[in-house]
């Protein structure tokens, strides 16, 4: 049905005050979709419209140079014929104007999802921002790489693939681009927020400093959610007071002792509010599948953007303020370090493969080999490795444990000497973890390893034993378990409730986010949780277990949900209303 007929015969299914009598929520469901889709098909009617009003020399191509990215610009009187149309400033009409002109010359494929009502507005502007510096032919191989894979993601899973893809075909733009915003853009701005409260932020900062500052705001919040000190306070409200007390020289023994005084209980006892450590130990201690009622909150599921909410929910992106850790450590004793994954390929120079971290989302080789070689510089970094296969699903996996050191010279200066204590997780294929364990069974030539040197201890059993080299000179052990994705052998199972370490670990590497296909909820902040319940049945196997967010635990025991796993890894959602929805393992890029 065309979507102007379709809008018409929901229009008449709403019935009187737009009610829907009689339809159930299946049916619902599906006019909620269909609305969407009206929604995303008009806005590109309207980019249509606008875009045809740039036409204006006959060839396609509007008439006077205005902006650097489009062939010939077109005169400002456009821009302000079209602000006052739809009452909007200049310059956002002038970009809604060059999202029309991208849409349907540089990114037609992207404009062809928007119209189908595959994709959002929001999310097609998304895609358009990301591949801005790139060139034509860039730009249409980077489209051609993630159209397969658009279809029924979020705001943030967009935002990611459009990134992986831009940095697959131009590894090196996004490191110009970030180093011309560090040396002009860098700044700290004040502004009113919409409800009325100020904003303070800093902008375009070098990613390891940011980092590290971040991991500071987290870690004295942490000290004033230990304390009890601040009754009635969310983690995020301590952590923005957190920031403001460290910028203004506040000492975290000063904050609680204050805050101590003036949270002092009446002298008739009444009206003492729950301590806040109390509650948030509560709220992060790992549950199974204990009614959900016994459990604690989890963090709300966020917007995807689309309707000019801050996209940062806790569930749904990288904003959330977590650091790493398990879901049963408490903001006191959880490390607060940031997690960077990097391809070993990529520190190694044998290719240009993004990294990643949760908050800054991909990150360019460059940076992604800045970040790692920081993090070597730091003794309180934690290192781990992954193993994948050719699809980038975790297949083995090893914690990194200290070693022997070898002495080497003190490193210049630079970005890459500047400690930032992270959590790493260097990312190897399979293939090239068989190329590394085949020159090391080749003659040496007597040189010391290099960076980064990757090599076999022993291999017996499985993947073995291997020794990580840092540039500090370090030596560290990896001994890899295999991590169950494709077949279960059940060689993990516990005949008891409650996981063993290596079966949880290995299931937040092979998950690494909550399992629900639109939640981002980091796994190790999840809950273990049994598709089929333990008191029905159910294993504490990787057959029968997942990474669930809190909030995805509590609504997956509500009546009419349903989890199956196909095989380990995959992950089969049925809701109320019948529609299924299945999660694969995560991919890893290598």
């Amino acid at each position: 049905m065309p979507p102007a007929a379709l809008a018409a015969a929901l229009e008449a299914a709403a019935g009187p005050e737009s009610r829907y009598e009689g339809a159930d929520t299946g049916a619902l469901v599906g006019i909620v979709r269909q609305w969407a889709a009206i929604e995303s098909w008009a806005a590109a009617g309207l980019l249509a419209a606008l875009r045809a009003m740039t036409r204006e020399d006959g060839e396609g191509s509007p008439l006077l140079r205005r902006r650097g990215d489009l062939p010939d610009g077109w005169n400002d009187s456009l821009n302000y014929e079209i602000a006052a149309a739809l009452a909007m400033g200049p310059v956002s009409a002038g970009n809604l104007a060059g999202l029309a002109w991208t849409l349907g010359t540089r990114l037609p494929g992207t404009g062809r999802l928007l119209a189908d009502g595959t994709l959002t507005k929001a999310k097609a502007k998304l895609i358009a921002a990301t591949f801005e510096p790139l060139d034509e032919g860039e730009a249409a191989r980077a489209e051609a790489l993630i159209l397969p894979e658009l279809a029924g993601k979020t705001y943030f899973q967009v935002e990611r693939l459009a990134w992986r893809a831009a940095l697959a075909v131009a590894p090196d733009v996004a490191e110009r681009r970030r180093s011309k915003a560090e040396r002009e853009r860098a700044r700290v701005t004040v502004f009113r927020e919409e409800s009325g409260a100020v904003g303070l932020s800093g902008r375009d900062l070098p990613a390891a400093q940011a980092l590290s500052g971040h991991a500071s705001v987290l870690a004295r919040a942490g000290e004033y959610a230990a304390s009890g000190a601040f009754p009635g306070q969310t983690l995020s409200s301590l952590q923005a007071l957190a920031y403001l007390h460290l910028l203004n020289g506040v000492t975290a023994q000063d904050a609680i002792a204050f805050a101590g005084a003036a949270a002092a209980e009446p002298p008739d006892g009444t009206g003492q509010e729950e301590d806040a450590g109390e509650r948030s130990r509560r709220e992060t201690d790992s549950g199974g599948d204990a009614p959900a009622d016994t459990k604690g909150h989890g963090g709300d599921q966020g917007t995807d953007g689309d309707d000019g909410a801050d996209p940062s929910g806790d569930d749904s992106g990288p904003g959330g303020s977590h650091g790493p850790g398990g879901p049963e450590a408490s903001p006191s004793t959880r490390p607060v370090l940031p997690e960077v994954t990097v391809p070993l390929a990529t520190l190694q120079r044998r290719a240009e493969r993004p990294g990643d971290n949760r908050l800054l989302g991909p990150l360019d080789p460059a940076m992604t080999r800045d970040l790692a070689a920081a993090a070597a510089q730091s003794p309180r970094s934690r290192w781990e490795v992954t193993i994948v296969d050719d699809r980038g699903y975790a297949v083995g996996h090893g914690i990194a444990r200290a070693g022997r050191s070898r002495r080497q010279e003190p490193q210049p200066p630079g970005p890459a000497s500047r400690a930032l204590p992270a959590w790493v997780n260097i990312t190897v294929t399979e293939t090239l973890l068989c190329q590394l364990a085949a020159q090391a069974a080749q003659p040496r030539s007597g040189a010391p390893p290099g960076d980064w040197e990757f090599a076999p201890q022993t291999i017996r059993d499985g993947y073995g034993t291997w020794t990580l080299t840092l540039p500090s000179g370090r030596e560290l052990t990896v001994r890899f378990d295999i991590v169950p994705t494709h077949a279960c052998d059940h060689r993990y199972r516990v005949n008891a409730y409650t996981p063993s370490d290596r079966l949880r670990r290995l299931i937040q590497v092979r998950d690494h986010e909550c399992t629900f296909p639109t939640c981002a909820r980091p796994a190790r902040e999840s809950d273990f949780e049994h598709a089929v319940p333990y008191d029905k049945g159910g294993q504490t196997d990787a057959c029968n277990a997942g990474a669930r967010s809190r909030r995805c635990h509590r609504v997956k025991q509500t009546p009419g949900w349903t989890l199956t796993q196909p095989k380990p890894g995959w992950h089969q959602w049925t809701t109320p209303t019948g529609r299924t929805y299945l999660q694969e393992p995560w991919r890893y890029t290598a």
